[in-house]
């Protein structure tokens, strides 16, 4: 049985864990423009859910809930994972968005062999995001020979 979904989520998201959620959504918002979309909270005010929306993709905003999942910040500012986000346009814009609202960032805005322009920014829990927008067309093989793969 098919049942439509009707958050309308795309076939991908990523979870991403806070050790303070609600000020995770405010900055998401700031500095990398992401529109909050769900915000769920229990009958004492503590977030249970939430999801944020970019283009057509989305991310979930969530608490450290459990042992197996922690914020960097819990880590010792260790990630496993990175959320990359692609942009129509406006790569360095939103650099200097992130940057005004006190994103560290780790990478500038640099053109890539295979045609992307990227930079990568540090949230305020340690969580690192890589930006990237198409700025010029590569052939694979063009790109596979650059890359030495």
């Amino acid at each position: 049985m098919t049942v439509d979904d009707p958050f309308k989520h795309s076939t991908l998201g990523s979870g991403i864990f806070y050790k303070n959620p609600r000020a995770a959504l405010i900055w998401l918002e700031k500095a990398f423009g992401f529109e909050p979309s769900m915000v769920v909270s229990d009958a004492d005010g503590r977030l249970v859910h939430s999801e944020m929306r970019f283009g057509d993709g989305y991310v979930i905003v969530d608490a450290e809930w459990a042992d197996h999942v922690a914020s960097p910040a819990s880590v010792a500012g260790k990630n496993t994972q990175s959320v990359y986000v692609r942009l129509k346009d406006g790569i360095d814009a939103h650099c200097d968005r992130a940057r005004a609202a006190g994103a560290e960032i780790v990478q500038e805005p640099a053109d890539q062999f295979y045609g992307e322009r990227q930079y990568r920014a540090r949230d305020p829990e340690g969580h690192v995001w890589t930006f990237s927008q198409t700025v010029r067309s590569v052939p694979r093989e063009e790109a596979e020979r650059l890359g030495d793969l």
